[in-house]
Protein backbone atom coordinates (compact mmCIF):
# COMPACT_ATOMS: atom_id res chain seq x y z
CA UNK A 1 0.00 0.00 0.00
CA UNK A 2 1.63 3.63 -0.91
CA UNK A 3 -1.55 5.92 -1.12
CA UNK A 4 -1.98 7.09 2.76
CA UNK A 5 -5.34 6.81 4.10
CA UNK A 6 -8.26 9.59 4.63
CA UNK A 7 -8.87 9.76 7.99
CA UNK A 8 -12.13 11.46 8.90
CA UNK A 9 -13.18 11.87 12.82
CA UNK A 10 -16.69 11.14 12.98
CA UNK A 11 -19.08 12.71 15.64
CA UNK A 12 -22.42 14.49 16.05
CA UNK A 13 -23.93 17.61 17.70
CA UNK A 14 -24.82 16.24 20.83
CA UNK A 15 -24.06 14.14 23.88
CA UNK A 16 -24.46 10.64 21.90
CA UNK A 17 -23.82 8.82 18.65
CA UNK A 18 -23.55 5.69 18.13
CA UNK A 19 -22.58 3.96 21.74
CA UNK A 20 -25.51 3.34 23.88
CA UNK A 21 -25.05 4.23 27.36
CA UNK A 22 -21.46 5.08 27.32
CA UNK A 23 -22.34 8.73 28.65
CA UNK A 24 -22.52 7.58 31.96
CA UNK A 25 -18.50 7.17 31.30
CA UNK A 26 -16.50 9.04 33.70
CA UNK A 27 -13.85 9.80 30.92
CA UNK A 28 -17.07 11.33 28.39
CA UNK A 29 -17.04 14.87 27.82
CA UNK A 30 -20.69 14.58 26.55
CA UNK A 31 -21.97 17.32 28.69
CA UNK A 32 -19.84 19.80 26.76
CA UNK A 33 -21.44 19.34 23.47
CA UNK A 34 -23.17 22.55 23.15
CA UNK A 35 -19.84 24.21 24.13
CA UNK A 36 -18.35 26.75 21.42
CA UNK A 37 -15.02 26.09 23.25
CA UNK A 38 -14.87 22.21 23.20
CA UNK A 39 -15.67 21.70 19.68
CA UNK A 40 -12.95 24.49 18.82
CA UNK A 41 -10.49 22.39 21.12
CA UNK A 42 -11.53 19.22 19.01
CA UNK A 43 -10.22 20.68 15.79
CA UNK A 44 -7.12 21.77 16.64
CA UNK A 45 -6.58 17.88 18.34
CA UNK A 46 -7.81 16.64 14.96
CA UNK A 47 -5.78 19.16 12.96
CA UNK A 48 -2.66 18.47 14.50
CA UNK A 49 -2.53 14.76 14.54
CA UNK A 50 -3.45 15.70 10.34
CA UNK A 51 -7.18 14.58 10.40
CA UNK A 52 -8.44 15.05 7.09
CA UNK A 53 -12.06 16.45 8.58
CA UNK A 54 -14.34 15.70 10.76
CA UNK A 55 -17.48 14.35 9.91
CA UNK A 56 -20.77 14.92 11.31
CA UNK A 57 -23.65 12.66 11.18
CA UNK A 58 -27.32 14.63 11.28
CA UNK A 59 -30.93 13.66 11.65
CA UNK A 60 -33.96 15.96 11.85
CA UNK A 61 -35.93 13.43 13.13
CA UNK A 62 -35.57 11.45 16.81
CA UNK A 63 -35.66 7.97 18.08
CA UNK A 64 -39.67 7.57 18.95
CA UNK A 65 -40.38 3.93 17.98
CA UNK A 66 -38.89 2.02 20.88
CA UNK A 67 -42.09 1.11 22.80
CA UNK A 68 -43.95 3.98 21.15
CA UNK A 69 -42.50 6.94 22.66
CA UNK A 70 -39.25 8.79 22.61
CA UNK A 71 -38.29 8.05 26.46
CA UNK A 72 -36.13 5.61 25.86
CA UNK A 73 -33.79 7.84 23.18
CA UNK A 74 -34.17 10.85 25.96
CA UNK A 75 -33.17 8.60 28.85
CA UNK A 76 -29.88 7.31 27.03
CA UNK A 77 -29.48 10.46 24.88
CA UNK A 78 -29.62 8.39 21.74
CA UNK A 79 -28.90 10.79 19.38
CA UNK A 80 -31.05 13.70 21.31
CA UNK A 81 -30.46 16.50 21.69
CA UNK A 82 -28.81 17.22 18.74
CA UNK A 83 -27.87 20.47 17.30
CA UNK A 84 -26.87 21.96 14.44
CA UNK A 85 -23.63 20.84 13.52
CA UNK A 86 -23.24 23.56 10.89
CA UNK A 87 -23.56 26.76 13.18
CA UNK A 88 -20.24 25.45 14.84
CA UNK A 89 -18.07 25.34 11.62
CA UNK A 90 -17.14 28.63 11.12
CA UNK A 91 -15.75 28.68 14.80
CA UNK A 92 -13.68 25.36 14.28
CA UNK A 93 -12.68 26.53 10.84
CA UNK A 94 -11.22 29.68 12.35
CA UNK A 95 -9.22 28.24 14.89
CA UNK A 96 -7.86 25.93 12.24
CA UNK A 97 -6.15 26.48 8.58
CA UNK A 98 -6.51 22.82 6.73
CA UNK A 99 -9.40 20.73 8.71
CA UNK A 100 -12.22 19.70 6.58
CA UNK A 101 -15.57 19.51 7.35
CA UNK A 102 -18.29 17.13 6.40
CA UNK A 103 -21.96 18.01 7.46
CA UNK A 104 -25.10 15.99 7.08
CA UNK A 105 -28.29 17.81 5.62
CA UNK A 106 -31.08 16.26 4.48
CA UNK A 107 -32.86 16.73 0.60
CA UNK A 108 -36.34 15.57 2.36
CA UNK A 109 -37.68 18.59 4.34
CA UNK A 110 -35.81 21.63 3.08
CA UNK A 111 -35.53 23.94 -0.60
CA UNK A 112 -32.53 23.49 -2.54
CA UNK A 113 -32.33 26.86 -3.07
CA UNK A 114 -31.85 27.36 0.85
CA UNK A 115 -29.28 24.44 1.38
CA UNK A 116 -27.03 25.96 -1.57
CA UNK A 117 -26.72 28.96 0.14
CA UNK A 118 -26.34 27.69 3.35
CA UNK A 119 -23.30 25.48 1.77
CA UNK A 120 -21.72 28.31 -0.20
CA UNK A 121 -22.28 30.31 2.50
CA UNK A 122 -19.91 27.65 4.55
CA UNK A 123 -17.41 27.78 1.99
CA UNK A 124 -16.91 30.92 2.31
CA UNK A 125 -16.35 31.24 6.08
CA UNK A 126 -14.03 27.77 5.88
CA UNK A 127 -12.05 28.94 2.90
CA UNK A 128 -12.92 25.79 0.68
CA UNK A 129 -13.20 23.25 3.18
CA UNK A 130 -17.06 22.11 3.39
CA UNK A 131 -18.09 18.86 2.55
CA UNK A 132 -21.68 18.08 1.94
CA UNK A 133 -23.55 14.57 2.97
CA UNK A 134 -26.26 14.01 1.14
CA UNK A 135 -29.23 12.36 2.47
CA UNK A 136 -32.99 11.21 2.37
CA UNK A 137 -33.93 11.18 5.98
CA UNK A 138 -35.64 8.04 7.38
CA UNK A 139 -37.55 9.19 10.30
CA UNK A 140 -41.18 8.82 10.67
CA UNK A 141 -40.48 11.80 13.72
CA UNK A 142 -39.01 14.32 11.01
CA UNK A 143 -41.80 13.83 8.04
CA UNK A 144 -44.50 14.27 11.51
CA UNK A 145 -42.27 17.52 12.39
CA UNK A 146 -41.19 18.91 9.39
CA UNK A 147 -43.58 17.27 6.46
CA UNK A 148 -46.66 16.25 5.29
CA UNK A 149 -46.51 13.88 8.16
CA UNK A 150 -45.52 10.65 6.01
CA UNK A 151 -42.80 9.23 4.53
CA UNK A 152 -41.73 8.93 0.77
CA UNK A 153 -41.46 5.61 0.17
CA UNK A 154 -37.70 4.64 -0.26
CA UNK A 155 -36.57 4.54 -3.96
CA UNK A 156 -38.84 8.05 -4.14
CA UNK A 157 -37.06 8.99 -1.83
CA UNK A 158 -33.90 8.92 -4.30
CA UNK A 159 -35.53 10.58 -7.42
CA UNK A 160 -36.38 13.89 -5.38
CA UNK A 161 -32.82 13.75 -4.23
CA UNK A 162 -31.09 13.78 -7.52
CA UNK A 163 -33.83 16.90 -8.79
CA UNK A 164 -32.56 18.26 -5.52
CA UNK A 165 -29.08 17.98 -5.91
CA UNK A 166 -29.18 19.43 -9.70
CA UNK A 167 -31.03 22.65 -8.30
CA UNK A 168 -27.97 23.19 -6.52
CA UNK A 169 -25.21 22.35 -9.01
CA UNK A 170 -26.85 24.19 -11.57
CA UNK A 171 -26.72 27.21 -8.16
CA UNK A 172 -23.37 26.40 -7.51
CA UNK A 173 -21.71 26.24 -11.05
CA UNK A 174 -24.00 27.68 -13.44
CA UNK A 175 -25.24 30.86 -12.19
CA UNK A 176 -21.85 33.55 -11.74
CA UNK A 177 -19.61 33.21 -14.01
CA UNK A 178 -15.81 33.42 -12.57
CA UNK A 179 -15.16 36.39 -13.20
CA UNK A 180 -18.38 38.01 -12.16
CA UNK A 181 -17.35 39.84 -8.76
CA UNK A 182 -15.84 43.01 -10.14
CA UNK A 183 -15.49 45.59 -6.83
CA UNK A 184 -14.52 48.06 -9.66
CA UNK A 185 -15.08 51.11 -7.64
CA UNK A 186 -14.14 53.26 -11.48
CA UNK A 187 -17.47 51.90 -13.00
CA UNK A 188 -19.25 51.87 -9.76
CA UNK A 189 -19.86 47.87 -10.43
CA UNK A 190 -19.45 45.67 -7.99
CA UNK A 191 -21.30 42.79 -9.66
CA UNK A 192 -21.16 42.29 -13.13
CA UNK A 193 -24.66 41.61 -13.98
CA UNK A 194 -24.07 40.38 -17.17
CA UNK A 195 -22.22 37.48 -15.92
CA UNK A 196 -24.24 36.32 -13.67
CA UNK A 197 -27.33 34.08 -15.00
CA UNK A 198 -30.86 32.50 -14.06
CA UNK A 199 -30.78 28.69 -13.87
CA UNK A 200 -34.38 28.23 -15.39
CA UNK A 201 -34.93 24.74 -13.57
CA UNK A 202 -38.38 23.61 -13.97
CA UNK A 203 -38.87 20.07 -12.75
CA UNK A 204 -41.22 17.45 -11.43
CA UNK A 205 -40.65 18.79 -7.70
CA UNK A 206 -39.06 22.13 -7.78
CA UNK A 207 -39.07 25.54 -9.90
CA UNK A 208 -35.91 27.93 -9.60
CA UNK A 209 -36.10 30.07 -12.58
CA UNK A 210 -33.96 32.71 -10.99
CA UNK A 211 -30.09 33.79 -10.15
CA UNK A 212 -28.33 32.62 -7.28
CA UNK A 213 -27.88 34.85 -3.92
CA UNK A 214 -24.09 34.01 -3.24
CA UNK A 215 -20.98 34.49 -5.45
CA UNK A 216 -18.80 31.48 -6.18
CA UNK A 217 -17.27 30.20 -3.07
CA UNK A 218 -13.68 28.84 -3.21
CA UNK A 219 -15.01 25.34 -4.30
CA UNK A 220 -18.22 26.39 -5.60
CA UNK A 221 -19.68 23.37 -5.03
CA UNK A 222 -18.66 21.55 -1.46
CA UNK A 223 -17.25 18.16 -1.49
CA UNK A 224 -20.24 15.45 -2.38
CA UNK A 225 -20.54 12.67 0.43
CA UNK A 226 -23.41 10.13 0.42
CA UNK A 227 -23.71 7.32 2.72
CA UNK A 228 -26.70 5.04 1.34
CA UNK A 229 -26.33 1.33 1.17
CA UNK A 230 -29.75 0.55 -0.52
CA UNK A 231 -29.04 -0.59 -4.18
CA UNK A 232 -31.04 2.71 -4.84
CA UNK A 233 -28.59 4.92 -2.66
CA UNK A 234 -25.50 3.17 -4.06
CA UNK A 235 -26.88 4.20 -7.86
CA UNK A 236 -27.34 8.04 -6.15
CA UNK A 237 -23.53 7.76 -4.84
CA UNK A 238 -22.25 6.51 -8.09
CA UNK A 239 -23.63 9.39 -10.36
CA UNK A 240 -23.14 12.28 -7.77
CA UNK A 241 -20.90 11.39 -4.55
CA UNK A 242 -17.19 12.64 -4.77
CA UNK A 243 -16.78 10.18 -1.20
CA UNK A 244 -19.00 7.92 -0.13
CA UNK A 245 -19.30 6.33 3.40
CA UNK A 246 -19.74 2.60 3.71
CA UNK A 247 -20.34 0.93 6.94
CA UNK A 248 -19.96 -3.23 6.09
CA UNK A 249 -18.97 -5.57 8.88
CA UNK A 250 -16.60 -7.61 7.07
CA UNK A 251 -13.76 -6.95 4.27
CA UNK A 252 -15.41 -9.28 2.23
CA UNK A 253 -18.95 -7.58 2.12
CA UNK A 254 -17.48 -5.09 1.84
CA UNK A 255 -15.27 -5.15 -0.88
CA UNK A 256 -18.70 -6.58 -2.86
CA UNK A 257 -20.06 -3.10 -2.43
CA UNK A 258 -16.56 -1.16 -3.36
CA UNK A 259 -16.80 -3.12 -6.42
CA UNK A 260 -20.40 -2.68 -7.01
CA UNK A 261 -19.78 0.85 -6.56
CA UNK A 262 -17.32 1.75 -8.56
CA UNK A 263 -18.43 -0.93 -12.28
CA UNK A 264 -21.71 2.04 -11.76
CA UNK A 265 -19.28 4.88 -11.45
CA UNK A 266 -18.06 3.78 -14.77
CA UNK A 267 -21.15 3.55 -16.32
CA UNK A 268 -22.26 6.76 -15.59
CA UNK A 269 -18.91 7.53 -17.58
CA UNK A 270 -17.46 8.38 -14.07
CA UNK A 271 -13.23 7.44 -13.49
CA UNK A 272 -14.38 5.35 -10.29
CA UNK A 273 -10.93 6.05 -8.98
CA UNK A 274 -11.67 9.43 -8.20
CA UNK A 275 -14.14 8.06 -6.07
CA UNK A 276 -13.25 8.30 -2.50
CA UNK A 277 -14.79 5.82 -0.22
CA UNK A 278 -14.61 5.89 4.01
CA UNK A 279 -15.68 2.87 5.80
CA UNK A 280 -16.98 3.54 9.09
CA UNK A 281 -14.68 1.50 12.59
CA UNK A 282 -14.75 2.72 15.84
CA UNK A 283 -11.38 1.93 18.00
CA UNK A 284 -10.50 1.81 21.10
CA UNK A 285 -6.80 2.03 21.57
CA UNK A 286 -4.17 2.21 24.57
CA UNK A 287 -0.19 1.61 24.62
CA UNK A 288 -0.52 -1.65 24.21
CA UNK A 289 -3.26 -4.73 23.30
CA UNK A 290 -3.48 -5.25 27.30
CA UNK A 291 -4.31 -1.83 28.17
CA UNK A 292 -6.68 -1.24 24.96
CA UNK A 293 -8.41 -4.84 25.50
CA UNK A 294 -8.88 -3.78 29.35
CA UNK A 295 -10.31 -0.49 28.20
CA UNK A 296 -12.66 -2.35 26.08
CA UNK A 297 -13.96 -4.35 28.81
CA UNK A 298 -14.21 -1.64 30.89
CA UNK A 299 -16.53 0.09 28.19
CA UNK A 300 -18.66 -3.02 27.90
CA UNK A 301 -20.12 -2.50 31.59
CA UNK A 302 -21.53 0.89 30.44
CA UNK A 303 -23.89 -0.83 27.58
CA UNK A 304 -27.48 0.03 27.48
CA UNK A 305 -29.60 -2.28 26.35
CA UNK A 306 -32.64 0.34 25.76
CA UNK A 307 -30.31 2.91 24.55
CA UNK A 308 -29.27 0.05 21.84
CA UNK A 309 -32.94 -0.88 21.32
CA UNK A 310 -33.95 2.68 20.72
CA UNK A 311 -31.26 3.62 18.11
CA UNK A 312 -32.04 0.31 16.30
CA UNK A 313 -35.80 0.97 16.34
CA UNK A 314 -35.10 4.13 14.97
CA UNK A 315 -32.82 3.54 12.03
CA UNK A 316 -35.25 0.23 11.34
CA UNK A 317 -38.63 1.57 12.25
CA UNK A 318 -39.18 -1.81 13.64
CA UNK A 319 -40.26 -1.40 17.87
CA UNK A 320 -37.93 -4.08 19.09
CA UNK A 321 -40.04 -3.96 22.11
CA UNK A 322 -42.32 -6.17 20.48
CA UNK A 323 -40.04 -8.76 19.99
CA UNK A 324 -38.72 -11.45 22.85
CA UNK A 325 -35.03 -10.34 23.47
CA UNK A 326 -34.13 -14.15 23.00
CA UNK A 327 -36.22 -14.73 20.09
CA UNK A 328 -34.66 -14.93 16.31
CA UNK A 329 -35.69 -11.87 15.00
CA UNK A 330 -36.78 -12.92 10.78
CA UNK A 331 -35.72 -10.72 8.24
CA UNK A 332 -38.09 -8.36 7.74
CA UNK A 333 -39.12 -5.55 5.02
CA UNK A 334 -39.18 -1.55 6.34
CA UNK A 335 -39.34 1.60 4.21
CA UNK A 336 -37.35 3.44 6.96
CA UNK A 337 -33.41 1.78 7.23
CA UNK A 338 -33.75 -1.23 5.39
CA UNK A 339 -29.91 -1.08 5.61
CA UNK A 340 -29.65 -1.73 9.42
CA UNK A 341 -32.43 -4.66 8.93
CA UNK A 342 -30.24 -6.07 6.30
CA UNK A 343 -27.06 -5.46 7.83
CA UNK A 344 -27.23 -8.37 10.32
CA UNK A 345 -28.79 -11.35 7.81
CA UNK A 346 -25.97 -10.64 5.27
CA UNK A 347 -23.04 -10.65 8.34
CA UNK A 348 -23.51 -13.97 9.55
CA UNK A 349 -26.55 -16.10 6.88
CA UNK A 350 -26.09 -19.16 9.19
CA UNK A 351 -26.96 -17.46 13.18
CA UNK A 352 -30.32 -16.60 13.89
CA UNK A 353 -29.58 -12.80 15.54
CA UNK A 354 -31.78 -12.27 18.59
CA UNK A 355 -32.82 -8.25 19.82
CA UNK A 356 -30.20 -9.39 22.73
CA UNK A 357 -27.30 -10.06 20.17
CA UNK A 358 -28.27 -6.77 17.98
CA UNK A 359 -27.71 -4.89 21.26
CA UNK A 360 -24.86 -6.22 22.26
CA UNK A 361 -22.95 -5.90 18.84
CA UNK A 362 -24.35 -2.02 18.17
CA UNK A 363 -23.77 -1.25 22.21
CA UNK A 364 -20.60 -0.14 21.29
CA UNK A 365 -19.84 2.16 17.75
CA UNK A 366 -23.38 1.23 16.12
CA UNK A 367 -22.95 -1.51 13.43
CA UNK A 368 -19.51 -0.81 12.69
CA UNK A 369 -16.61 -3.02 13.26
CA UNK A 370 -14.53 -2.33 16.64
CA UNK A 371 -11.39 -2.20 16.31
CA UNK A 372 -9.60 -2.69 19.61
CA UNK A 373 -5.74 -2.83 20.38
CA UNK A 374 -2.50 -0.99 20.68
CA UNK A 375 -0.69 0.91 17.98
CA UNK A 376 0.76 -1.82 15.60
CA UNK A 377 -2.31 -3.69 16.23
CA UNK A 378 -4.90 -1.00 15.15
CA UNK A 379 -2.47 0.44 12.26
CA UNK A 380 -1.90 -3.54 11.33
CA UNK A 381 -6.23 -3.72 10.93
CA UNK A 382 -6.52 -0.59 9.07
CA UNK A 383 -3.81 -1.57 6.49
CA UNK A 384 -5.84 -4.68 6.19
CA UNK A 385 -9.12 -2.98 5.81
CA UNK A 386 -7.63 -0.68 3.11
CA UNK A 387 -5.58 -3.39 0.89
CA UNK A 388 -8.30 -6.31 0.88
CA UNK A 389 -11.16 -3.95 0.49
CA UNK A 390 -10.13 -1.12 -1.83
CA UNK A 391 -11.53 2.15 0.40
CA UNK A 392 -9.25 5.31 0.36
CA UNK A 393 -10.04 5.58 4.21
CA UNK A 394 -11.76 5.60 7.54
CA UNK A 395 -14.45 7.59 9.52
CA UNK A 396 -12.71 6.93 13.06
CA UNK A 397 -15.85 6.75 15.42
CA UNK A 398 -15.60 6.23 19.11
CA UNK A 399 -17.73 4.98 22.21
CA UNK A 400 -16.48 7.61 24.90
CA UNK A 401 -16.86 11.09 23.52
CA UNK A 402 -13.40 12.88 22.89
CA UNK A 403 -11.21 10.71 24.46
CA UNK A 404 -11.30 7.86 22.18
CA UNK A 405 -10.79 10.22 19.31
CA UNK A 406 -7.55 11.24 21.34
CA UNK A 407 -6.46 8.51 22.27
CA UNK A 408 -6.43 7.58 18.52
CA UNK A 409 -4.22 11.02 17.51
CA UNK A 410 -1.91 9.48 20.70
CA UNK A 411 -1.73 6.08 19.95
CA UNK A 412 -2.92 4.87 16.41
CA UNK A 413 -1.64 7.84 14.39
CA UNK A 414 2.19 8.30 14.95
CA UNK A 415 2.16 4.46 14.33
CA UNK A 416 0.32 5.31 10.67
CA UNK A 417 2.66 7.95 9.66
CA UNK A 418 5.46 6.15 10.72
CA UNK A 419 4.45 3.83 8.27
CA UNK A 420 3.99 6.06 5.64
CA UNK A 421 -0.25 5.60 5.90
CA UNK A 422 -1.40 8.54 6.87
CA UNK A 423 -0.32 12.24 5.84
CA UNK A 424 1.90 14.57 8.14
CA UNK A 425 0.95 17.68 6.54
CA UNK A 426 -1.50 18.88 4.24
CA UNK A 427 -1.05 19.29 0.76
CA UNK A 428 -3.15 21.71 -0.37
CA UNK A 429 -5.67 24.47 0.80
CA UNK A 430 -9.17 23.11 0.21
CA UNK A 431 -11.29 19.49 1.18
CA UNK A 432 -11.41 18.92 -2.38
CA UNK A 433 -7.94 19.48 -3.01
CA UNK A 434 -6.74 17.42 -0.10
CA UNK A 435 -9.17 14.71 -0.67
CA UNK A 436 -8.03 13.78 -4.27
CA UNK A 437 -5.33 13.74 -6.77
CA UNK A 438 -7.27 15.93 -9.09
CA UNK A 439 -5.04 19.09 -8.15
CA UNK A 440 -8.24 21.14 -8.62
CA UNK A 441 -10.52 22.99 -5.67
CA UNK A 442 -13.44 22.24 -8.22
CA UNK A 443 -15.54 19.86 -9.17
CA UNK A 444 -14.23 16.91 -11.90
CA UNK A 445 -15.03 17.29 -15.05
CA UNK A 446 -16.31 13.80 -15.32
CA UNK A 447 -19.19 14.64 -12.63
CA UNK A 448 -22.79 15.58 -13.85
CA UNK A 449 -22.57 18.80 -12.15
CA UNK A 450 -19.64 20.16 -14.26
CA UNK A 451 -21.90 20.23 -17.35
CA UNK A 452 -24.16 22.88 -15.71
CA UNK A 453 -21.19 25.72 -16.25
CA UNK A 454 -22.91 25.92 -19.61
CA UNK A 455 -25.55 28.04 -18.32
CA UNK A 456 -22.85 30.24 -17.51
CA UNK A 457 -21.87 31.00 -20.65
Amino acid sequence: MTNKMTIFAFDFAGPAHLSAGLWRHPDDRSAEYASVDYWVEYAKLLESACFDGIFFADNVGYHDVYKGDVAAALRDVAQIPANDPSYVIPAMAAATEHLGFGVTSSTAYDHPYAVARKFATLDHLTKGRIGWNVVTSYSDSAARNLGSGTQRAHDDRYTHAEEFLDVCLKLWEGSWEDGAVTRDSTTATYVDPGKVHPVGHTGEHFTVPGIFLCAPSPQRTPVIFQAGGSSRGVRFAAASAEAVFMNATSKASLRKQVDALRAQAAEFGRDPSGIGILQMVTVISARTDAEAEKKYEDYLEYVSYDGAMARYSGWTGLDMAEFDPDTPLRHVNTNAGQTMVDIFAKMDPDKEWTPRDIAAYIGIGGASPVIVGGPETVADELESWVTETGITGFNVGHAVKYQDIKDFTEFVVPELQQRGLMRTHYDAATLRENLSAAGSARLRDDHHGAAFRALAG
